[in-house]
């Protein structure tokens, strides 16, 4: 018989945002699931103190990494400390309610095909609005997908539990087995589009990625890296391409770069012109040179 209460490993990034970290284990409390474990790894935060983190909940494990090891490494130094059989990654700028864990592991023991789970996630400045419900295939064109329900009103629309092209980063499930089969996120990334190629490898192995609204969480978005910033213009548009290199056919990653040559990249860099957006610019330009001067991606 199957434990319907495994032990599940909470892993979480902290970067320059203890306050913020200890915000989100605040709420963990509040959690009326019981058998799990917190992980916090922070990413060589520059101008934070993450010790203030096990001053104030000293049960937590706190794993400070030498140096910044981005999204993907961040979570990677989690994992190969993680007891749990059910690894669960979460945001550290989320706010959970107290039974948001329980479907998300029943999900996974009924259903042992499914690889990857994550919950529906609303914003936390407007708890009535969808952020998240499910991805939209990655388009083999702009190599962009959309988040399904994005700024949609939580009204009872988006709560069927389904198969979903790929899973959000912010709070995604996966069951140690399956990382253990597969391999954990590759490093490449450092920010952004990691979650999607992991979501691709474990699909490759013969597994679904799921949305379970049945959970949800709270999401306060893009405090570290900035809504708009060169940093965040620089690795989308560095990994996008990346994404496409390494996930792609042959085919499909021809008219991936065809469109960014002709369409994609002059677009861009036009409407930073147009605005005066020359360090969106620069960062802009930057991610084209780091692909076209990286020529292996595995």
């Amino acid at each position: 018989m199957k434990n319907e209460h495994p032990l599940v490993s909470i892993i979480t990034i902290n970067y320059n945002e203890s306050q913020v970290t200890l915000d989100m284990l605040e709420s963990l409390k509040g959690l009326t699931y019981n058998n799990y474990e917190v992980i916090v790894v922070d990413n060589a935060s520059p101008n934070d103190n993450p010790d203030v983190i096990i001053e104030q909940y000293p049960e937590v494990q706190l794993i400070k990494s030498k140096e910044n090891l981005g999204f993907a490494g961040g979570n990677n130094l989690g994992v190969r400390v993680a007891k749990g059989e059910y690894l669960l990654f979460i945001n550290n700028d989320t706010i959970v309610p107290a039974g948001f864990i329980e479907p998300l592991v029943k999900t996974l023991i009924d259903d042992s095909t499914i690889g990857m789970v994550s919950p529906k996630i609303k914003f936390h400045w407007d708890p009535s609005l969808i952020q998240f419900a499910g991805y939209t295939p990655m388009n083999h064109f702009t190599i962009r997908n959309n988040s399904i329900g994005y700024h949609q009103k939580d009204d009872g629309s988006y709560d069927v539990a389904q198969e979903t092209a790929s899973i959000h980063g912010a709070a995604m499930m996966v069951p140690k087995r399956v990382v253990d089969e597969v391999g954990m996120m590759t490093e490449i990334y450092f920010l952004y589009y990691e979650e999607h190629d992991w979501a691709e490898q474990i699909k490759r192995a013969g597994y679904k990625t799921y949305y379970q609204p049945a959970s949800y969480i709270l999401h306060k978005e893009s405090l570290s890296t900035g809504k708009m910033s060169p940093l965040k213009t620089y690795y989308i548009t560095r990994n996008r391409i990346v994404y496409a290199r390494r996930n792609f056919n042959t085919v499909h990653l021809v008219i991936s770069m065809l469109f960014q040559v002709f369409i994609s990249i002059p677009k861009n860099s036009l409407t930073f012109l147009v605005k005066k957006q020359f360090s969106h610019l620069k960062a802009f330009w930057n991610a084209i040179k780091w692909n076209m001067t990286h020529l292996k991606t595995a």
